[in-house]
């Protein structure tokens, strides 16, 4: 039954509610979060990203979709993998929980003593054949339907978010800490979230200041909820955070549940691809839904969504945009994608518009699925690493969707003059 009030309730209750984020014209909030390695979900995601390159490390085409699962001391690992590798699937589960920090059973997992639970099928034969069948490499196809999202900004160096580039460095501040026992104290499992207000000035808008941060570090018991916000502060976010946007009013919430002993896997279950939004890029530009670790480059949820990236990374980098966002989609067994679309927000270069845009991606960039693996060399093993702090915005020299291809616009605009000209 819908509830009614009379005009003076109603205006009671207004006049009680108070606006919470009082903000100049024209300013708003964005909020962006990552966690770490050891967070149940990016454990999941870590495992199977190490069977994947323990695959192709030893057969470059090896096809793999490996999922995998775990709660308290039980680690489940399934999908469909089709190699010529031989992997001892259980040893590569024990090494990787190992390598992410949970080696005693007090900190959510202990490597040794997990029950490692192993049901892998080949692939369908219909899907292999779909996809490869005898076609040249740079004509397979897409492993699977689906739409892949790019995204690029100017508000960094690394064309990232500033939100989401933030977390990401935070989460890998924490685990160097961790690591390297900086802080003795800290236990795998952490959360960081950052809250960065923005200006609009136009079709644009640019960082003005950090509104917030929030941090959730799995600690030991011996340590006190003050000394843990004090050694935060000191070895974390004076490490991290751009001093030109913190000022006095910047709010920080360090461990507010105030004890955060029981975490990973103890404390909560994990699954291979649910932190979609940590891998990309925390929540600016869309997602397509798709999750990339323990899939190989054919499938296009992971190769088209990296290749997606580096164009629009490309189009930011070559100065014809502000920032950008770009979609893609694919059809199972089809090589070309089935559209691409172009989104500059209002922010493309004078002299130019989305429509342009599009035409310079479909000149510039071949987005066929053997081509993308091909160009940014998808076969090596190098994909363990992405799964903690996240996918893009990275400076490694292997992950090559992140070196921008720039674009020779007098060229493009030579050629597009050419080619009105016979009409």
């Amino acid at each position: 039954m819908a509830t009614h009030y009379r005009l003076d309730e109603q205006h009671h209750l207004l006049s009680t509610h108070k606006t919470k984020f009082q903000l100049p014209k024209g300013h708003f909030l964005f909020t962006s979060e990552s966690v770490s390695a050891g967070h149940p979900d990016k454990l999941c995601d870590f495992i199977s990203d190490s069977i994947l390159d323990a695959c192709l490390d030893q057969d470059p085409n090896s096809k793999v979709a490996c999922e995998s699962a775990c709660k308290n001391s039980l680690v489940m690992v399934f999908g469909e993998i089709t190699t010529n590798a031989q992997v001892p699937y259980e040893t590569i589960v024990r090494e990787a929980i190992k390598n992410v920090g949970y080696d005693n059973i007090s900190k959510g997992l202990d490597y040794k003593n997990a029950s490692i639970i192993v049901s892998l099928d080949q692939q369908s034969r219909e899907i292999n054949q779909a996809v490869v069948g005898a076609k040249h490499e740079d004509e397979i196809g897409a492993g699977d339907q689906g739409l892949m999202i790019g995204y690029a900004s100017d508000e960094t160096p690394e064309l990232m978010p500033l939100t989401h580039h933030l977390c990401n460095k935070l989460i890998a501040r924490l685990q160097e800490c961790r690591e390297k026992e900086i802080c003795p104290w800290m236990r795998p499992d952490a959360k960081v979230q950052v809250t960065v207000e923005y200006k609009r000035d136009g079709a644009t808008f640019f960082p003005v200041r950090i509104h917030n941060v929030l941090i959730s570090q799995q600690h030991d018991e011996k340590i006190t909820h003050s000394e843990i916000q004090a050694e935060l502060h000191s070895h974390v976010l004076k490490h991290v955070l751009p001093q030109q946007y913190v000022d006095e009013h910047t709010q920080y919430h360090l461990n507010p549940s105030k004890a955060f002993t029981v975490g990973g896997p103890y404390g909560d279950a994990g699954l291979t691809g649910r932190k979609i939004i940590v891998d990309t890029y925390g929540g600016w530009g869309g997602h397509g839904g798709g999750a990339f670790s323990g899939k190989d480059p054919t499938k296009v949820d992971r190769s088209a969504a990296y290749a997606a990236r580096w164009v629009a990374k490309s189009l930011v980098a070559s100065k014809l945009c502000k920032r950008v966002m770009i979609q893609v989609a694919y059809g199972i067994g089809i090589s070309e994608p089935l559209s691409i679309s172009v989104n500059s927000y209002g922010t493309h270069a004078e002299g130019y518009d989305d429509d342009d845009l599009s035409e310079i991606v479909q000149e510039s960039f071949d987005l066929r699925p053997g081509v993308i693996i091909r160009e940014l060399q998808l076969r090596r093993p190098i994909y363990a690493k992405t799964a903690s702090g996240g996918h893009f915005g990275r400076t490694e020299s292997e992950f090559l969707w992140e070196k921008p291809r720039i674009i020779d616009i007098v060229a493009w605009k030579a050629n597009k003059e050419q080619q009105q000209q016979q009409k």
